[in-house]
């Protein structure tokens, strides 16, 4: 006679499992269908300077909503979830004063990393420092800050994915926490569902895929972890979205605005995409793995695992 709780056991896992591999299935699907029209037009970006096209601006868009709305799709017609501000920390945090200091250090966290992976690259001779002028620096600050205020719907709809769905999945399992494998899939994952715009040369402008794939890997993986800390300290995806929205925006920016006009830019050598941005990044997640603080919260509550009364009772 067939075991009835061995079969629920066996089944544990497939049931866990379901949904993180839907999600990833559609997350991708979207980026690459966002993507197609640039891949079928054959685009490449070979400058690290080069300006945006209208129609690339589009496709990007289009790219980082497929995250929130395969995290959402899943929540809903997958796991079945409660309400998504729960399911996805879409929520602010509490009280006031905490959701200001959650959303100050999510953009002074990344600032500092960039600040360090600069001061890295000068000292070694790999970043072309050029001479900096108030006035113009001032000016692209505030037009930085605007950028990333009217981009901050776009990095939802990454970071909803992300941090939201995919994270607190990976990381809660039935018998307690697996959380390195949950920053190293996730990481992966982060890093592969770029694999569009990376075989574009979108990231790293003139590499192969064989030197830009590993290295949007590295970065991604090391990132990660801080923009996962940022979420949990804070309960909200909120921080980890400013994080994002700044080392896609205003990080990038400061590598171009503090660089020599003339000298060539190199994303692999230069900035957090690069070997500097990996010291300075892996030096924190160090400092925060050896500190306790990347550490799951015991009332995280965005997993889907969770039971209803009724089935606790039962």
């Amino acid at each position: 006679m067939t075991n009835v709780s061995a079969l629920s056991v066996g089944q544990e896992p497939v049931r866990r499992w379901r949904g993180p591999l839907v999600y990833l299935t559609l997350a991708n699907l979207g980026m690459w269908a966002a993507m197609s029209p640039l891949l079928i037009d054959g685009f490449q970006r070979s400058d690290a300077r080069e300006e945006t096209s209208a129609l690339a601006e589009v496709c990007i868009a289009a790219a980082m909503f497929a995250p929130a709305l395969a995290a959402i799709l899943v929540n809903r017609l997958v796991e079945r979830g409660g309400l998504l501000r729960d399911a996805l920390a879409l929520r602010w945090p509490r009280p006031w004063g905490r959701a200001v200091r959650a959303c100050l250090m999510g953009l002074a966290v990344p600032a500092g990393l960039t600040v360090a992976a600069l001061t890295i690259g000068t000292a070694t001779g790999a970043y072309p420092l050029g001479e900096l002028h108030w006035a113009p620096t001032a000016t692209w600050a505030a037009s930085t800050l605007l950028q990333i205020a009217v981009s901050l719907p776009l990095f939802f709809g990454e970071e909803l994915g992300w941090q939201g769905y995919l994270f607190p999945r990976l990381a809660r399992s039935r018998n307690g926490s697996r959380l390195l494998p949950a920053y190293l899939l996730t990481g992966c994952a982060f890093a592969l569902w770029h694999l569009p715009t990376l075989l574009m040369g979108g990231q790293y402008p003139g590499r192969p895929w064989y030197v830009s794939v590993p290295a949007m890997l590295i970065s991604c993986t090391l990132i990660l972890p801080v923009f996962t800390w940022l979420r949990l300290r804070s309960g909200s995806v909120l921080p980890a979205v400013l994080a994002h929205a700044f080392v896609s925006t205003a990080s990038v920016g400061m590598v171009k605005q503090a660089a020599d006009p003339t000298a060539t830019l190199d994303p692999l050598h230069m900035g957090l995409t690069g070997w500097p941005g990996w010291l300075a990044t892996a030096a924190l997640v160090a400092y925060l793995a050896l500190t306790g603080r990347l550490r799951l919260p015991v009332d995280t509550s965005s997993s889907p695992h969770r039971r209803s009364t009724t089935e606790r009772a039962a």
